[in-house]
């Protein structure tokens, strides 16, 4: 751990590419590779396997009477700006969340950064935000309560944890948005040692038990093999770079 996770990806890209040093990837290191320039790029690390999604969830305050992604853009669209929406600071996955969502929606939002999503939901709690986009584990128990309303996940299929709540693409919006994770090596590696750590990991992820206690702590897992992996990573990449760039966060190196 240490400076948003750049110090043990380091270790990682700079280990001896034979296969026995691996690291997890976050979202944050799209971020990280362009506002900090001690920072690896994400072409620095070899991805083997894509481990899966954490997507954010659209949940409003009832107060808003806001129950659907419709009402939401209306709402929006009523008086640009004025919805007050609670996120990460700016770069964090919630951040770049809200800002594709903008985008993707086709509307203006007022993006309010908190340290943490603990106060980010307490402040839609007490009713000092409109909105927030969180994962759902951050609010499911205030959603259950009625305390906040969720009402759209931002991934590819509703969460196990809120079958009640629809996708932004069942709304009629391909929207998919929040922290997803990969396993990545040196770069460097043998062909036949990457090809036997796709394997392997692949039949740990897949595997029941794994996936029973990965469900249990709130983790969602859908595996991918090295190709489509890579895919995925730059399709993020690519589409969450025009948001840094706007925001003013390109500091270390361009795209």
């Amino acid at each position: 751990p240490g400076a948003g996770g750049t110090i043990g990806l380091k270790e990682m890209a700079s280990a001896k590419p034979d296969g026995y040093t691996i690291a997890m990837v976050a979202t944050g290191a799209v971020f990280a590779q362009y506002n900090n320039p001690n920072a690896n790029a994400l072409a620095d690390f070899e991805p083997l396997v894509f481990f899966g999604d954490d997507p954010v969830v659209l949940s409003v305050h009832p107060k808003t009477g806001i129950r659907t992604v419709a009402e939401y853009v209306a709402a929006a669209r009523t008086s640009p700006g004025k919805l007050r929406n609670g996120n990460d600071q700016p770069g964090g996955s919630s951040h770049v969340a809200a800002s594709l969502m903008e985008r993707r929606l086709g509307v203006k939002i007022n993006k309010v950064p908190y340290a943490g999503f603990a106060p980010t939901v307490q402040a839609l709690l007490s009713g000092e935000l409109d909105s927030v986009t969180v994962s759902l584990p951050d609010i499911i128990q205030h959603h259950k309560s009625g305390a906040a309303r969720s009402i759209a996940i931002a991934g590819t299929q509703r969460h196990f944890m809120a079958p009640d709540v629809p996708t932004f693409r069942e709304q009629g919006v391909d929207f998919i948005a929040g922290t997803w994770r990969y396993i990545a090596a040196p770069r460097g590696i043998p062909a036949d040692r990457l090809a036997t750590l796709e394997a392997r990991l692949l039949e740990t992820l897949r595997d029941k038990e794994f996936n029973d206690k990965a469900r249990a702590a709130g983790f969602i897992v859908s595996p991918l093999g090295r190709a489509d992996a890579i895919r995925r990573i730059a399709a993020e990449d690519d589409a969450m770079y025009p948001v840094f760039l706007e925001a003013g966060l390109v500091r270390a190196r361009q795209k």
